[in-house]
């Protein structure tokens, strides 16, 4: 039998679907307001906690309107330069978003080292004020969108929610300021600020980093692929399997499947449609598969081998 290629795609659903882009575009809006409201706040109660509060904002604004061009350009259909479209301008934007909520981290860390040496006089009711505003608009924005199924978007919502986590933490700090006079707690809520960054920030970066590093996509069992494959009756071997992610949630899968080559053409399609079938049920929509001649095997790649997988999954 010729060696030939069977391309399974499902374009209803794994490639197409409509980005809230209204939504992004009425988060950077509403964030932009809290940005002046809290710089203009720390100005004014001399609180570094409000204005690491409102440097976190800054990096919201560009997070939020990385997003929002993201999503336009994932809108914009496939084409020959593009021929998976432009679901990786997402993942780009929240690579660029994770890194700069590392940086803005350690500038907050650095400002706080000064303040603990240097305390300065904080006046509280303009830091109830600010933080109160910037916790209300952060909770209505990230709450509205958490369940959006979009790295991109997630990515928005993580620094929404860290925010308000931080304007919750400014406002309890100016609780005890005002009860005790005790200005070292604005630094030590810096600090914690810094920290909670921090975490979604890495978490943030090392998923971005993985899906464009082409790694395997955490929700999908390679060795249960490699099985369900093999099980498909009429299959007599795989190799050289590939599993990566477009962006997150829509993956894709390549491979060499071994037949037997007395097998018609319709019947090593049964054959490939059942193996479609199979793994849409484990994550994997975008299925291209090479059908080989028992007798006349390719030469497997030493990309992915049975060994390769083996290691993965030890390791």
């Amino acid at each position: 039998m010729e060696h030939h290629h069977a391309h399974i795609h499902d374009h209803s659903d794994v490639f197409h679907s409509h980005a809230p882009v209204g939504k992004m575009r009425m988060a950077f809006l509403l964030t932009l307001c809290i940005f002046a409201v809290e710089i203009a706040g720390g100005m004014l109660s001399h609180s570094l906690a409000l204005l690491s509060d409102a440097g976190h904002v800054l990096t919201d604004l560009a997070a939020i309107g990385l997003s929002w061009y993201a999503l336009l350009q994932s809108e914009k259909p496939s084409n020959q330069s593009m021929t998976f479209g432009y679901y990786r301008a997402g993942i780009v934007a929240a690579l660029v978003n994770g890194i700069t909520l590392i940086v803005i981290t350690l500038w907050i860390l650095w400002e706080a080292v000064q303040r603990f040496q240097h305390a300065e006089p904080v006046t509280s009711t303009w830091m109830f004020i600010s933080a109160g505003i910037g916790l209300f608009v952060n909770l209505y924005l990230g709450l509205g969108m958490r369940h959006e199924d979009n790295m991109n978007i997630k990515s928005a919502v993580l620094h929404m929610l860290g925010d308000a986590a931080a304007s919750a933490a400014v406002i309890a700090g100016g609780i005890v300021i005002a009860l005790t006079r005790w200005y070292v707690v604005d630094p030590l809520l810096s600090v914690a600020i810094a920290i909670l960054i921090s975490f979604g920030a890495w978490q943030l970066v090392r998923q971005t980093v993985v899906i464009l590093m082409e790694g395997t996509p955490r929700d999908v069992d390679i060795e249960g692929v490699i099985r369900a494959i093999r099980a498909v009756p009429g299959v007599h071997d795989v190799h050289d399997l590939h599993v990566w992610s477009i962006t997150r949630g829509k993956n894709a899968l390549s491979c060499h499947v071994v037949m037997d080559g007395t097998l018609t053409v319709r019947g090593s399609q049964g054959v490939l449609r059942d193996i479609e079938h199979r793994l849409s049920h484990m994550n994997i929509g975008h299925v291209t598969i090479q059908v080989e001649d028992q007798d006349h095997p390719h030469e497997s790649s030493v990309l992915c081998c049975q060994q390769d997988v083996q290691d993965h999954h030890h390791h």
